[in-house]
């Protein structure tokens, strides 16, 4: 057999069991935040009676994570951090593993307004840079199996395996990342045995059990009238202002976060999240389980109440990401825009039910389009949520806001 030969099917053969890996850490990971959060929100509460107990209870996780941080350092990095130091470095440090889990755990458990994917890839770049230092033959190209285990991270998490290829590969078309060249479509190959893997690691693991991590949840179906087109011109520029929202907020808790001492800048944050949690709950954690409550129905809620709650979220998620509570914003931002896209359809039409979800799809398309600059990805990335028939209707929003936010940072 030739060399070649038996070089690509190495490489298949560790690309299979990167996706293995990388979706067992993902159940494992996912796992571990819904027990932490049962024990804390569940199970506590029950036991004490505290006047204000999720203030004491997410206090004393801002200390924890707080200590750890002035010890161990900023951790976990975000996703475009990530990303970058991959493509810069060509390396991602693995020696503080045990700390990257415990600091990407921690804010998902005790409340924080972000999602999970930022720690899991930063989980999943150090364990392949990990093998590729221990493992001879994953050496020469670990840089790009760091960016297939990012994509299938992506993927696992969003049980959507395109939005994990695109994410990555919109970014890394036009970029020679890798010391050998491999072709575009050996590494497409690649990345769909790795994410095929990766999805049969979770199936695997949920069977085993007899318990589930449960997808995105997703709207059955969406009626699309001739006035909802018409509204598309209202809603992409809504996807856009919750997205100079979001920057906007960033900066400002960002500087803010810079004058204050660490320990007690998590330690507010925590202190911030408890108030919420009395006075708001539903804008904490990365926000799944409340679009579950809006798939199954809409609920009786106003459309003023909705679109506080959605700007109130994107604050929140600024503010936790900022003040120490480290995490991803894809999660949090979807369920601000479906709350800002359903408040929105709700205000123009008499009987908005048949609107609602076409609303949601493009502002949240628009305001995912901005932040990333991605539209194939975002437009894949939504159809966890929405059906396939407003798939290019997001993909437009998802342009349009893009472009307008590349014009935008560029006067910046």
């Amino acid at each position: 057999m030739e060399p070649k030969v038996i070089n690509q099917l190495k490489m298949g053969i560790l690309t299979v069991l990167l996706g293995l890996a990388a979706g067992t850490v993902v159940w494992l990971f996912l796992k571990a935040v819904s027990l932490g959060t049962l024990v804390l929100w569940d199970l506590l509460p029950g036991k004490i009676g505290l006047p204000f107990l999720p203030v004491i209870i997410c206090g004393l996780g801002g200390l924890a994570i707080g200590k750890l941080h002035q010890r161990f350092g900023d951790y976990p990095d975000e996703l475009g951090t990530v990303i970058g130091k991959i493509r810069r470095e060509k390396h991602y440090d693995y020696h503080p593993m045990g700390v990257m889990l415990v600091c990407a755990l921690l804010p998902l458990i005790f409340g924080g307004s972000v999602g999970p994917e930022a720690g899991l890839t930063g989980l999943v770049a150090a364990l392949c840079y990990w093998v590729g230092d221990n493992v001879k033959a994953a050496r020469e190209n670990a840089a790009m199996y760091s960016e297939i285990g990012a994509a299938v991270t992506l993927g696992s998490l969003f049980y959507s395996p395109l939005f994990g290829i695109f994410a990555v590969e919109e970014e890394t078309q036009s970029r020679n990342l890798y010391e050998v060249r491999i072709p575009r479509l050996t590494k497409l190959l690649y990345y769909g045995l790795a994410a095929g893997a990766g999805f049969l690691a979770i199936y695997f693991w949920n069977h085993l059990t007899g318990s589930s991590v449960e997808g995105f949840p997703a709207f059955s179906e969406a009626v699309i009238h001739g006035a909802d087109y018409a509204m598309a011109l209202v809603y992409i520029p809504a996807g856009f202002a919750a997205f100079l929202l979001f920057r906007l907020s960033e900066k400002g808790t960002g500087l803010l976060a810079e004058k204050i001492p660490p320990v007690w800048r998590e330690v507010i944050c925590g202190v911030v999240i408890g108030l919420a949690a009395i006075l708001l709950p539903m804008v904490l954690f990365s926000g799944e389980e409340e679009i579950r409550k809006f798939t199954e129905g809409f609920g009786g809620y106003a459309a003023g109440f909705l679109i506080i709650v959605g700007l109130v979220k994107i604050l929140l998620t600024a503010f936790c990401i900022k003040f120490g509570f480290k995490g991803g914003h894809f999660f949090p931002l979807i369920f601000a825009c479906i709350c800002i896209g359903f408040g929105a359809a709700m205000l123009v039409f008499p009987n908005p039910a048949d609107h609602m979800v076409f609303a949601a799809g493009v502002v949240t398309g628009a305001a995912l389009g901005a932040q990333i600059r991605k539209p194939f990805a975002v437009a894949m990335l939504m159809l966890l949520c929405f059906p396939a028939r407003l798939l290019l209707w997001m993909f437009v929003a998802a342009a349009v806001s893009g472009k307008a936010a590349a014009l935008l940072m560029k006067k910046d």
